[in-house]
């Protein structure tokens, strides 16, 4: 048995740079992305899955670059099973200093009918595409995709087919958040039961959270003897998400005395890389999500906060310093200079140069004109736009706005096209509508608004509004998100910076070259 097991130390296997990607919309830059890799490593993630190499070349070239600059985490690339895919993610990690290569096949008769193989004929591929895997690389994982839905005794044959062409980690996934934790746990007993050498290699757990319950399956999984949770931030994913990674990390810490398990993770680390993966995907935290929620240490009730001020363990299990919040608090407003927002702003997590500083302050002030108090949530979604390098091509000038209870409203708008003014005026069925309409008329485009979602980050009057605005043009899906007191303004800028977005998709795509079409409608 791998002294990891022995050591009951769990193994946390990120994919929120790979499958929390996969959510639509979530799509991160290259920046992004190494910020992000950068901040996972930081806080002791033992592996990161840093991309799908032959998607794209910009996931490639992602890839490449946190493999070359993680300093602790094992960087892994996903495969499908055929030997280009593998050999084009081992080029993608070769540079890291503890580089996998991740490679799955579907083994439910589901996902076997889609290739159109036997089960003799996958087994054989399963064969010659780890031992493929594993002759480029020495750490190598396989992932037999909707294991849960798999017929046991195939699911025995392909895990120990894979363990013995080479591969030292074996993740079962539960593809489709089919399982409950009961299940979960049986399987992976089953497993070390009924398959040779499986006492010689890592089980892994991979649990969607379709059903609600794929954190509880993941725990359940540990508890049976699997040793690698994978996971993401804020449990970004496909369809519903994945099992969450600050959930298990604090479940494991909490409950010790049923878990006894040990992980490198720094817990104090978390609240900081939870808002910045929100930040750059454009997935707002639910209030009432657990451990990074708004309201996760909030207390209301009368009788709740009676007993938090005699004791805080009466309502709370879990300190907010061991996730990384503080009570210690800079009151920021319009009198704070340079270096209380700066000081304010490494505590959240923004490392700034003097220049972007300045900038980010004159920013600070507008709002603080505006607003009587700056609260975290204020100075995050300030960050989102303000640190955006993509936000430069379509410029809002002026726009004005009439509306009322007398319709139709009517916007007028001026938009700086690469450098060239052109204006308009629009009506439409609201402001937002007529803004909206001012856009489309200036900045010709086929995007179609798949969502559009408001929220006031703070409490007030004053309160700014976080606009997110996510489109969708030939298959691409961009996310812009602004943050303004004045709502049709956040409105307006988060369309705004959605377009410029997939102005740089476009050009990346490489098949479509347009240029922005504009026109002055006056």
């Amino acid at each position: 048995m791998t002294d990891t097991t022995q050591q009951d130390r769990v193994l946390i296997f990120d994919t929120t740079l790979r499958d929390g990607e996969q959510s639509p919309g979530a799509t991160m830059t290259h920046a992004e992305k190494i910020e992000i890799a950068g901040l996972l490593d930081e806080m002791g993630v033992d592996v990161i899955e840093a991309g799908f190499p032959i998607a794209s070349e910009g996931d490639f070239a992602a890839v490449s670059e946190i493999a070359k600059l993680s300093k602790n985490s094992v960087i892994c690339g996903l495969a499908r099973a055929q030997f280009g895919d593998i050999d084009r993610c081992f080029e993608a990690i070769k540079h890291a200093a503890q580089p996998r290569i991740h490679t799955f096949i579907g083994t439910s008769p589901l996902h076997r009918a889609i290739p159109n193989l036997t089960m003799d004929e996958m087994a054989d591929r399963i064969h010659e595409t780890v031992t493929h895997a594993r002759n480029l690389c020495d750490n190598v994982q396989w992932s037999p995709m909707d294991a849960t839905r798999t017929e046991l005794d195939y699911l025995y044959r392909t895990v120990e087919i894979a363990i013995k062409a080479g591969a030292t980690t074996i993740n079962i996934p539960d593809t489709v958040g089919y399982t409950a934790p009961r299940e979960s746990a049986d399987l992976i007993r089953k497993l070390l039961e009924n398959v040779p050498g499986a006492d010689e290699i890592v089980f892994a757990t991979h649990c969607h959270n379709d059903l609600g319950m794929a954190t509880a399956n993941s725990l359940a999984a540990v508890e049976a003897g699997a040793r690698q949770i994978e996971c993401t931030i804020n449990g970004l994913g496909e369809r519903a998400g994945n099992t969450a990674l600050e959930e298990v990390v604090m479940a494991m810490k909490v409950r010790n005395d049923i878990m006894p398990f040990q992980t490198k993770i720094d817990s104090t680390k978390l609240m900081n890389i939870s808002r910045r993966v929100a930040a750059v995907s454009g997935f707002a935290v639910q209030f009432n999500k657990a451990i990074v929620g708004k309201n996760a240490f909030a207390h209301e009730s009368g009788i709740h906060q009676d007993g938090m001020l005699k004791n805080a363990e009466t309502f709370e299990i879990m300190r907010p310093e061991d996730v990384g919040l503080t009570e210690t608090n800079i009151v920021m407003g319009k009198h704070s200079g340079r270096a209380a927002l700066r000081s304010k702003l490494e505590n959240l997590g923004y490392e700034l140069g003097d220049n972007q500083l300045k900038d980010v302050f004159v920013r600070f002030k507008e709002l603080a004109d505006r607003k009587k108090e700056i609260y975290d949530d204020d100075l995050i979604a300030l960050m989102r736009t303000a640190t955006d390098p993509e936000s430069d091509r379509i410029v809002l000038g002026s726009m004005t706005v009439v509306c009322g209870t007398e319709g139709p409203q009517k916007a007028e708008m001026t938009l700086s096209v690469d450098g060239t003014e052109a204006k308009t005026s629009q009506t439409g069925d609201g402001p937002v509508d007529a803004s909206f309409n001012c856009i489309k008329a200036l900045v010709e485009h086929s995007a179609r608004l798949q969502l559009y979602q408001v929220h006031a980050v703070t409490e007030g009057t004053d309160a700014q509004a976080t606009v997110s605005v996510r489109l969708e043009e030939d298959g691409r899906i961009v996310t812009g998100q602004s943050a303004d007191t004045d709502t049709v303004v956040a409105s307006v800028r988060a369309y705004i910076h959605a377009l410029n977005r997939l102005l740089v998709r476009r050009e990346k795509g490489g098949t479509d070259k347009r240029e922005i079409s504009y026109k002055d409608v006056g």
